[in-house]
């Protein structure tokens, strides 16, 4: 809550104008210099102020926009996610404004979350470098976070069960006779990431097979990361059978470089995706992967989202939905084979 002792006063000295230039650059910032209002915003935050005309208006008003920020613009994943959630918004008489928060973006977001352009706010990712100074800023919309986690925050989340989704799909791999399966890792960073890698582990352990550190490549989310971390996998002295990919963007990668290696997938190498992104669906050959229903997840968070925003469900923490493992061509049943009894090998 705001401090009464602060003032707009405090403000003004803060920024070094005068309190007249305060007001002007809240109720018409069209009219003060854009150097001023950065230099009044930042004086705000500074000192705390919230105006209480603004507070007023979010606890009173609604002006039925929704703002949804995404990583990036154009993401396979996050598309249909987008689109449920646009769909769902629409037909509940809300404007669903979506945008990928680049930095340069940052400060206008900013600016209109604090003014109540928006009644609520969809965040995908936690790790998205706008979080931290959202929650520097108070009062803030309702909040939904999709496709991951982030306890730090508290806020409410829709996802899948990560860890679970992982572990279904290694045994998958393993009940088809697989047992030197390797795991292609998004950033640790993201918590969703070291949900599907605690899964693969717990597969591994579960079938009594060793855990090989070298069957295990993280690194950054893209078809160039796929293709090069196979590289590496097949120079090792008992190459894998099988990669499990955090992500179908690097099991698109996997399999072009297979190609390009002479392996045959699935012969030679079973690949699995995450995520079912329509790219998945018409790969050579079509990507076995976990579907995750991103049309319904974009439609949940909306309704989440409105509920909080119209004070119906208060509940924090998160909220799970459905997965499917959907087999298709890049993974088929391997027949079982002795590996010689010396060496560097993987099984226990």
């Amino acid at each position: 809550m705001q401090n009464q002792d602060i003032t707009m006063q405090q403000v003004a000295k803060n920024a070094g104008v005068s309190t007249a230039t305060v007001s002007r650059a809240l109720t018409h910032p069209e009219k003060v210099a854009e150097a001023t209002r950065d230099r009044v915003e930042r004086a705000m935050m500074t000192v705390g102020y919230i105006p209480q005309t603004i507070t007023r208006h979010i606890r009173h008003r609604r002006c039925r926009q929704l703002l949804m920020i995404t990583p990036e613009h154009g993401d396979a994943f996050f598309n249909e996610i987008i689109c449920g959630a646009e769909a769902a918004a629409a037909a509940r008489g809300y404007l669903l404004m979506v945008t990928s928060g680049h930095d340069q973006h940052h400060k206008r977001l900013l600016t209109l979350l604090r003014n109540g352009q928006f009644d609520g706010l969809l965040l995908s990712g936690s790790r998205h470098p706008l979080i931290k100074r959202l929650y520097e800023q108070l009062p803030l919309p309702p909040i939904v976070l999709i496709s991951e986690t982030a306890s730090e925050w508290d806020l409410p989340t829709l996802h899948i069960d990560n860890m679970t989704a992982a572990f279904q799909t290694v045994r998958y791999l393993q009940q088809t006779g697989h047992r030197r399966i390797a795991c292609i890792s998004g950033p640790q960073a993201l918590r969703q990431c070291q949900y599907r890698l605690q899964g693969y582990i717990q597969a591994l352990q579960r079938d009594g097979i060793c855990v090989e550190p070298r069957y295990i490549v993280a690194g950054e989310i893209s078809v160039t990361a796929g293709s090069r971390a196979l590289q590496q996998l097949m120079s090792l002295p008992y190459p894998p059978n099988a990669v499990f990919c955090h992500s179908d963007i690097l099991a698109l990668g996997v399999i072009r470089q297979a190609k390009k290696m002479g392996l045959h997938v699935p012969r030679d190498l079973s690949v699995v995706g995450f995520g079912d992104i329509e790219m998945a669906r018409y790969s050579d050959p079509p990507l076995t992967t976990v579907s995750q229903p991103r049309l319904t997840m974009g439609r949940e968070a909306v309704l989440l989202l409105l509920n909080r925003v119209t004070g119906k469900s208060p509940s924090q923490g998160s909220h799970l939905v459905d997965f499917e493992l959907k087999i298709r061509g890049s993974t088929t049943l391997r027949p079982q084979k002795r590996l010689p009894a010396t060496g560097n090998q993987p099984l226990c």
